[in-house]
């Protein structure tokens, strides 16, 4: 009986070790409603199987989020997962082993972790236009594209029958919103229109959109020594422009970010550009019928509209881990490419669905039938073939480059500075920026 009890209790820790469960820390930036979602994933796929526990820690904006990586990585406690705005891909690029074995990789390719965990995995099963963004020269897909999402254009249908607008025909051109903010601002609107992330819609998507670069080099795909270019004529004549209607009451500046969606949304903004993810948002909160309808653009430039790009963020995995753990986040990655995942998480959220099964699944649902506008977002990139100047937005310091962006356009909002002027020193001081990125990473 002793010896049987002996037996018993050495088997204890055998036991114990064969039904642990490996946590796979995952940090993301999501908060409110959208991280309420992150978490309900992490808990289903938890739920889906007995072998892996994906553990999600909200760790502040995206900036400081990234802070948070280096630092921990440089202290040898990295996370397995993080989540990385697009902005920061160059910067997680530069960490990644590109094969030469020259340089020790603080990240672990997805391709790479989708072999080792057996997993399926066909990069082409995504969406060209999203996925391309994160992929090497090689065509191998570095992270996982998960939040993705590009400018729309929003208005209050209430709004426009007021001002005495057709509240059925959205304004195409920058010429038509110019006529359409007049006439409601006559109306009385407090404010006919803002854009929310100034840079990423004014300027970076504007510049795809008509098919002029942002900076030489593929807007940096094709190496670090690109330099920026956004203070051509094109950029510079739409700034203007948008100066001159702020001056006349017609665009209101409402902040850096997203901060803007808010005066759409409480009705205060009758018109508004900005990410195709508001439209959760808007819709839980607006008390007025909109429309979301593509992004204006100048009817003088030929062939335009180009194609718009992606913001939102992609989804990193880091290296040194262990084989249990890279397994995984093979499978957690496998749930989130799942085409009913994707679709419920397109409809839900407005961020682009990522792989074509997804999309075309939300057709099948009859989604953008009941919801009309919702598929200007993915049309809008899928229409037409990207060119060198519109597949993307691919340079170091890119945080930093945005940073003087919004500076300089502050300048021209408050009246010191030309469009110009504005422009031409957002380039150098962007330059130099891409310059120091470079020698730390030769």
């Amino acid at each position: 009986m002793k010896l049987r009890r002996l037996f018993l209790l050495l088997a204890l820790p055998l036991a114990a070790q064969a039904q642990a469960v490996t946590d796979i820390q995952f940090w993301h930036s999501m908060t409110g409603a959208l991280g309420d979602r992150v978490s309900n994933l992490a808990e289903r796929f938890n739920k889906s199987q007995k072998d892996y526990r994906v553990v999600p820690v909200f760790k502040g904006n995206y900036d400081e989020s990234m802070a948070a990586m280096i630092a921990a990585t440089r202290a040898g406690n990295a996370p397995d997962i993080i989540q990385v705005f697009e902005v920061g891909t160059a910067t997680m690029m530069a960490a990644t082993d590109d094969g030469s074995g020259k340089k020790k990789s603080v990240v672990k390719p997805v391709y790479e972790v989708m072999a080792m965990g057996g997993e399926k995995f066909d990069p082409k099963s995504y969406v060209p236009a999203v996925s391309s963004y994160y992929t090497d020269s090689k065509g191998r897909m570095l992270s996982l594209p998960f939040n993705s999402s590009t400018p729309v254009f929003y208005y209050n249908k209430d709004a426009f029958k007021k001002a005495g607008l057709d509240p059925n025909k959205a304004p195409k051109t920058w010429d038509e919103v110019g006529i359409d903010a007049a006439k409601l601002k006559a109306s009385g609107a407090a404010c006919a229109f803002t854009t929310g992330w100034q840079s990423w819609v004014q300027l970076e998507n504007f510049s795809a959109w008509h098919n002029v670069p942002f900076a030489t080099r593929g807007n940096g795909f094709d190496g670090m020594d690109a330099k920026l270019v956004f203070n051509g004529p094109l950029q510079v004549k739409q700034i203007a422009m948008l100066a001159d209607w702020h001056k006349k009451g017609w665009f209101t500046y409402g902040g850096r970010k997203n901060e803007p969606e808010a005066k759409f949304f409480s009705g205060e903004c009758a018109m508004l550009t900005s990410s195709s993810a508001a439209y959760g948002n808007i819709a839980q909160n607006a008390k007025f019928a909109f429309v979301v309808s593509p992004l204006p653009y100048r009817a003088e430039v030929k062939g335009a509209p180009q194609n718009t790009i992606i913001g939102g963020a992609s989804l990193w995995v880091m290296a040194g881990k262990k084989p249990a753990e890279y397994k995984g986040i093979a499978k957690f990655f496998t749930f989130l490419s799942r085409p009913e995942i994707q679709a419920e998480w397109h409809q839900q959220t407005g961020y682009l669905p990522i792989t074509k099964a997804a999309y075309e699944l939300t057709k099948k649902q009859g989604f953008y039938k009941t919801h009309p506008g919702t598929d200007v977002s993915v049309l809008q990139m899928t229409e037409k073939t990207p060119t060198a100047n519109s597949r993307g937005i691919r340079l170091g310091n890119f945080v930093q480059i945005r940073d003087v962006i919004d500076e300089e356009l502050e300048a021209v909002w408050s009246g010191k500075k030309t469009a110009k002027q504005a422009l031409d020193d957002a380039v150098a001081r962007g330059n130099e920026l891409l310059r120091r990125f470079q020698m730390a990473n030769r």
